[in-house]
């Protein structure tokens, strides 16, 4: 089998590395992350790029490529950390729109994504939920026509820079049934949308976002009534697909700038680097990152097989990436010695990117149980 990426694929690889080596080197995207207006800038950038239209449908202004190409955009994220809702937009919107919108929903937003006009963050999460997709209090009551929304999600990441939200609300059954979960796409100006806007420990941005019987039409519910769950499910599979690529960028980042560091950095009048036991460290850092590689290949590659078979490749590459982040940012941070932790030191922030990694969408110990239930179940 081979797992070379093709040459339209490495050019995009390298043209984003160009961009962010000229664009959003660390000091740039330190000054950014302190202009809540910046990111805009950037936007438009992935836009003239053709980041946002890679994945998307050719006959809705996109490229037409797939997970393969949102792979080599995410890893090369990771190396710049970029902070904007990359995912959030194009994987899960633009997703739940290509598996399930209309085909007016279609060409409305996906050629507005595709351009950059149209910024979405995923509204899922609740102050209980913990992780649960099914758990959603949230509630869309028929009215008429159209829906009422109630509720509040929590941690909305990317909702202050979004002009939609895609948000899951119950509009059926009791708060952690399995059916009754729809999914919508609503206008974040729409009255009774307020949202509390602050900054995660990343850099990026985030909201609680409070809906007060939010009237939305027929034409703002994505796919059937009561039955968003499969899709739920598998457009969080894929963004932890992508989120798998981009902590690996950052793990290559922390491993890259460490040996870098151990050869300069002197001690008793040598480089630390020529100390055995951190030459052993620098390895087991390099084959950590390697092992991530490969399993978030392994994801990606999975996402069109069976529901089964893509849910278990997913959560074992959440699991051992999430467990090879955790030890490479660490080991960073004390070769480093107290200055990895920081804010002029980059490996500090490579280590808080991937924790936030780690604990979006469930982190090590909840995706070790996902694993062991679907593989009980197969047995």
């Amino acid at each position: 089998m081979n797992f070379d990426y093709t040459d339209e694929q490495n050019m995009l690889r390298d043209s984003i590395a160009k961009w962010a080596a000229g664009q959003y080197d660390f000091d740039k995207r330190r000054a950014a992350l302190a202009d809540e207006g910046a990111w805009k800038k950037n936007w438009s950038a992935f836009a003239e790029l053709g980041l946002l239209a890679a994945a998307l449908p050719e006959e809705f202004g996109g490229l037409g490529g797939g997970a393969l190409d949102v792979s080599v955009i995410a890893e090369e994220f990771g190396k710049a950390l970029v902070v904007e809702p990359f995912v959030p937009t194009v994987v899960i919107a633009a997703g739940a729109l290509n598996y399930s919108g209309s085909a007016a929903q279609k060409q409305e937003h996906l050629n507005a994504i595709a351009v950059g006009e149209r910024v979405v963050a995923f509204a899922q999460a609740e102050p209980k939920s913990r992780w649960s997709l099914l758990d959603v209090s949230t509630t869309a009551k028929k009215d008429g026509a159209g829906y009422v929304l109630n509720g509040h999600k929590a941690v909305v990441i990317g909702a202050p820079q979004g002009d939609h939200l895609l948000v899951t609300a119950r509009t059926a059954g009791s708060q952690r049934e399995a059916k009754g979960v729809s999914l919508f796409l609503a206008p974040k100006i729409a009255k009774g949308i307020s949202t509390r806007d602050y900054p995660t420990m990343d850099g990026s941005r985030a909201s609680e976002v409070y809906f007060e019987n939010v009237a939305l039409g027929a034409e703002h519910l994505i796919g059937p009534a009561d039955a968003a769950l499969p899709l739920l499910e598998r457009l969080v599979d894929e963004a932890n697909a992508a989120h798998a690529h981009e902590a690996v960028g950052c793990m290559r980042m922390m491993t890259s700038l460490t040996q870098e560091y151990a050869r300069t950095r002197k001690q008793f009048g040598r480089a630390i680097a020529d100390f055995q036991v951190l030459q052993h460290r620098l390895v087991d850092m390099f084959m950590a990152t390697e092992e991530g590689v490969s399993m978030a290949l392994l994801a990606t590659l999975k996402l069109d097989a069976s529901e089964a078979e893509r849910a278990k490749a997913v959560a074992a590459a959440k699991v051992a990436i999430g467990r090879a982040a955790r030890f490479v940012g660490q080991a960073a941070v004390q070769i480093h010695g107290g200055m990895g932790v920081t804010d002029e030191m980059r490996v500090g922030h490579y280590f808080k990117r991937t924790t936030m990694l780690d604990s979006t969408f469930g982190n090590v110990d909840h995706h070790l149980r996902r694993y062991t239930a679907l593989s009980t179940k197969a047995a």
